[in-house]
């Protein structure tokens, strides 16, 4: 679970929605004071929301770009279907895509984690919207065993328990040395998560296939592998070697494991407002 240390966004970010042709999206809207260099659509990952973005919108902002976070289908402070199939990847890269149009196009698309695949499926369906792609700690294919372990765990118990129920298993399991699950802003986003959008994009996670050779072929199209040091869900090898068969900017966080977002906040701002100014 995603741990970002605050639920209130910096001045310079509203909370709002944003109304698209596939329906209204919760978002963070962060605005330079001065000229605009560019806009970029934020995409969490998987139980994450846009609130996992919040330490990087202030130093984004002071870049020059305007960042919008987003809550994608079911996520947090957007509504969502309790129709699993309402998830499928398809749909969730159809939704981007329509962000993206609202928003005001080109558009710098970054996506952490699970929000990486949704965004690289956005890309192979119409890069046309993008300047730039930036996966932040998101991997060539399915997670590691592992964590195809925990998520299968938590998608049985979502099949037959409670949202609150779960997380209090969750805590039980999670010791607070190890995380602050007894968070209230943490429980609020947890229990306004629906159910079976964390048990479709949960399985969407342990059988994407590898679609890294179709991502390189999509040119010109200028590509960007973040992560930190350390990496349970998809480890650093795999994303330097995903880097490579892409051709892509390659950055590692010093300091920092599956979210350099909210570990590295400053640093990982610095190096993707680094990498959009190129462009």
């Amino acid at each position: 679970m995603s741990r970002p240390p605050t639920f209130t966004p910096p001045p310079c970010a509203r909370p709002r929605a944003l109304a698209t042709a596939r329906g209204t999206f919760a978002v963070l809207d962060a605005q330079p004071v001065g000229d605009v260099l560019g806009t970029a659509l934020l995409l969490p990952g998987f139980t994450g929301s846009k609130e996992d973005f919040i330490a990087l919108l202030e130093p984004l902002a002071e870049a020059g770009y305007r960042s919008v976070a987003v809550d994608g289908r079911g996520q947090y402070e957007t509504d969502g279907s309790d129709d699993q199939q309402a998830y499928a990847q398809g749909e969730l890269a159809q939704d981007v895509l329509a962000q993206a149009e609202a928003v005001g196009g080109p558009v710098h698309l970054l996506g952490h984690s699970l929000g990486g695949q949704i965004a690289r499926a956005a890309v192979l369906l119409d890069a046309a919207p993008f300047t730039t792609l930036t996966l932040l700690s998101s991997g060539p294919a399915q997670i590691a065993p592992a964590q195809q372990q925990k998520v299968k765990l938590l998608s049985d118990a979502l099949s037959v328990m409670g949202m609150d129920q779960v997380w209090e298993a969750m805590k039980a399991l999670d010791p607070p040395e190890d995380a602050e699950t007894d968070g209230e802003d943490l429980r609020r986003r947890w229990l306004r998560h629906n159910p079976a959008q964390l048990i479709a994009t949960g399985r969407l996670l342990t059988v994407e296939p590898d679609r890294v050779a179709e991502l390189a072929a999509v040119q010109p199209l200028p590509k960007h592998v973040m992560s930190g040091e350390r990496d349970d869900t998809w480890p650093v090898p795999l994303l330097d070697a995903m880097a490579q068969r892409l051709g892509a900017h390659r950055t590692v966080i010093t300091g920092a494991e599956h979210s350099p977002n909210t570990d590295r906040p400053l640093e990982t701002a610095a190096a993707i407002a680094g990498f959009w100014d190129q462009y």
